[in-house]
């Protein structure tokens, strides 16, 4: 049952009364939360901008506008948008054949296509994703999390190892003796104390790159305003559009689901464009819901609001720009050690429990493997959402085209041949239909029964056409009765306009 609507003065009261505003509990976790995200937003938009073929600047400029902005305009409280990897990925070959005037271009175009999409309804389409595709993309996201996290592991000196695990054992047992400081926050400055004390000489934040050390200035891209321009960006800003709703709408029915709320996926789709726009504008790279932080957020450290979304990219810059030098020695072990705890919760063990696995249907757990394998062959999770949803569709049609029964019986007054037919007649359980009638052997006249069928598209129309064609050809009659309304509709409206020479 929907929830009674909100008069115009209750609605404002609502938004000028958020609930950190009047809750000091709910305060602090949204602005300690945002504080972790912060923390673990800098070497990840250092990496996405390497990635991208930019300076790092460019990446934590990007997380900055995108966190602030889709913290007023989206859909999702608490969800979590930075420059991502998927982002990345789509604009590098832009940048790398014509140049970042163009690739801050592509991120504007790539907003205005996502405004659009989002007024045309897309995320309607999030509907026809079936629950064992997200439950692949959910492992898969998992799994990309942890494996992002491999090279830091590996070839690094032998004092790594024991921050990382010093850093995953706080993460564990510290929430039992206290939650009002978010564990990864704890982690992260005891693990700098120690190695800032003791001098051990490991991997940190600043080895990634240099941090900016002023605010992004506003300006248009420095490309020719030309159809030339248009066309060369057209591409690259459609994909990244795509690729950006595609992840920001599976991360928001996420947190949805975690959070046990709704949110607008129509909202988010314009304000992921909104915030794209502004980004570009401030000579970012762009991006899209960012999953792993928004793990961090939501799942890590209780965020429920839209403030620590904004004050995850306020704190980004603060922390860049103020303290600079200190966030440069922060050991990559315990932003290491933070991704490895938000990939072990963030995968559904349950999915993959033998007595989980015993149960579910064949078709369903090959829809999830598919999944998971796409997006960790292509690191792409747009790709193996569509790879996964396309299965779960052809499963599905193969399984209900065994639905449909042709049963016959001899007509009461014993003039003719009854065929009762049952189930979906669309193009997959169609197609044996016709192979179902004795065309030789039957009476002069035969009667189609479609009181129990429903006729979906233009394949079962044709057909019905090729039925009555046979038996046509042997000088025999066929009515068909039964039909329901909108069956009778689409029947009336193609049957005899569907060959050639009619």
């Amino acid at each position: 049952m929907s929830s009674p609507a909100l008069s115009p003065a209750a609605w404002l009261r609502g938004s000028r009364r958020p609930s950190w505003l009047s809750d000091p509990k709910v305060l602090r976790t949204e602005v300690l939360a945002g504080l972790v995200v912060a923390l673990a937003l800098i070497p990840e938009a250092i990496s996405f901008s390497i990635i991208a073929g930019v300076e790092p600047a460019i990446g934590l400029f990007a997380s900055f506008t995108m966190a602030v902005t889709i913290a007023i305009v989206g859909g999702r409280p608490a969800m979590i948008s930075a420059a991502t990897g998927a982002v990345a990925l789509v604009i590098a070959p832009l940048n790398r054949e014509h140049g970042f005037g163009y690739l801050v271009a592509a991120v504007v175009l790539a907003g205005v296509f996502q405004i659009v999409l989002g007024a045309l309804g897309v995320a309607r389409l999030m509907r026809f994703v079936p629950r064992s595709v997200m439950v692949g993309f959910v492992n898969s996201l998992a799994i990309l999390i942890f494996l992002a996290q491999v090279p830091e592991m590996t070839n690094v000196p032998w004092p790594v190892y024991p921050l990382l695990a010093a850093g995953l054992a706080l993460m564990v047992f510290f929430p039992k003796v206290t939650s009002v400081i978010p564990a990864p926050l704890v982690s992260i400055v005891i693990l700098t104390v120690i190695t800032l004390a003791a001098g051990i000489a490991v991997p940190t934040v600043g080895d990634k790159g240099d941090l900016p050390s002023a605010l992004p200035v506003p300006g248009l891209p420095d490309v020719p305003f030309t159809l030339d321009t248009l066309t060369t960006i057209a591409p690259y800003a459609l994909a990244m559009a795509l690729v950006g709703l595609m992840e920001s709408l599976m991360t928001a029915k996420l947190v949805d689901d975690i959070t046990d709320t709704h949110s607008s996926k129509t909202r988010e789709s314009i304000g992921q464009g909104i915030a794209n726009i502004v980004t570009g504008f401030f000579g970012g790279m762009g991006g899209c819901a960012m999953i792993g932080q928004t793990m961090i957020n939501v799942r890590v450290s209780g965020a429920r609001t839209r403030l620590s979304t904004f004050l995850a990219g306020a704190f980004l810059m603060v922390l860049c720009i103020v303290f600079g030098p200190v966030v440069s020695d922060i050991p990559m072990a315990a932003l290491v050690a933070v991704m490895v705890m938000v990939s072990f919760a963030t995968f559904d063990w349950h999915s993959i429990a033998p007595k989980t696995l015993r149960r579910m249907p064949a078709g369903e757990i090959t829809v999830m493997v598919v999944t998971v394998a796409c997006v960790v062959a292509t690191h792409n999770l747009a790709i193996g959402v569509v790879a996964g949803s396309m299965t779960a569709m052809v499963i599905f049609a193969k399984r209900v085209a065994h639905l449909a029964e042709v049963t016959a019986a001899t007509d009461p007054d014993h003039a003719g041949v009854v065929y009762r037919v049952t189930g979906e007649l669309f193009f997959a359980s169609s197609n044996d239909l016709v192979g179902r009638f004795d065309y030789a052997g039957d009476p002069d006249k035969v009667v189609i029964d479609l009181s129990a069928a429903h006729i979906w598209d233009a394949s079962s129309v044709a057909a019905l056409d090729a039925i009555e064609t046979k038996y046509a050809q042997r000088g025999k009659t066929v009515e068909i009765i039964g039909l329901n309304g909108p069956s009778a509709h689409i029947h009336r409206t193609l049957s005899g306009e569907l060959t050639a020479g009619t």
